[in-house]
């Protein structure tokens, strides 16, 4: 026949082991879930600066395209330019 197990309720000794070992399964609950959450967020951060750059990589690109297509007008300006006086100088020397 098994007996019957009695915890002793008296006993401080007991009483302390308890509370100290519910005490540590607690803290240490609670430092798992700290560590995962902070995990968690440093990965989160991670992944937002990697999206930072490559925003800021394809705002270069778009700025650089942007410099190239504003040099493309100026120079066709600067063509324009050139044959509206070519044609003005002409018109000027046949209306004299």
């Amino acid at each position: 026949m098994q007996q019957p197990v009695v915890l002793a309720a008296g006993d401080p000794a007991g009483v302390w082991a308890a509370a100290i070992g519910t005490a540590g399964v607690f803290v240490l609950l609670i430092v798992l879930v700290w560590q995962i959450a902070a995990t968690w967020r440093a990965r989160m951060l991670a992944a937002r600066e990697e999206q930072y750059k490559e925003l800021a990589r394809k705002y270069a690109e778009l700025l650089e395209d942007n410099v190239e297509l504003h040099r493309r007008s100026v120079e066709e300006l600067t063509a324009a330019r050139r044959s509206i006086d070519s044609v003005e100088k002409r018109m000027m020397r046949e209306v004299e």
